[in-house]
């Protein structure tokens, strides 16, 4: 427990899984397994787990199961978030934009934008999209990897 402000909080500032419902479980594995090349952690017929950094894992969960987990089913149509993936480079970010489209994924090209970085989106089977961008700024240097 820590205090904020002069109250006591007991839930640290952090996130541990990010769960998304997805039609076919199978069908995920076969983009993010099979032609992403990701590891999973922990796989069964309704959820696909995937460490996605230091104490986070994205869980793959099929709509019957998260449904069944939270008492209602998600709602449909574009899902009010993006996921986000840091790079290095420019050419970085659009060869792994390149790899997404080469696995049936819908792309947004990436562009140079406002905020002074370069970035593009393509979307998963199951439409959640990834923002694929390289940050000039800290928070780009916050969730690169280590330089070898």
């Amino acid at each position: 427990m820590s205090e904020a402000g002069g109250t006591l909080t007991v839930m640290e500032q952090r996130v541990s899984f990010i769960t998304l419902a997805v039609a076919d479980v199978a069908r995920s594995r076969a983009f993010y397994v099979d032609g992403l090349g990701w590891r999973p952690i922990f796989e069964a017929d309704e959820v696909l787990m995937l460490p996605v950094a230091e104490r986070l894992i994205l869980s793959l969960w099929s709509v019957e199961g998260f449904t069944a987990e939270i008492g209602e089913p998600p709602a449909t149509g574009v899902a009010p978030l993006t996921l986000a993936h840091n790079l290095a480079t420019e050419a970085e970010v659009d060869a792994v934009l390149a790899e997404a489209a080469a696995l049936g994924a819908a792309v947004v090209p990436a562009q140079h934008r406002d905020w002074g970085g370069y970035s593009g989106y393509f979307a998963d089977p199951d439409g959640f999209r990834w923002e694929i961008a390289m940050n000039p700024g800290d928070t780009g240097a916050f969730v690169l990897p280590p330089a070898d």
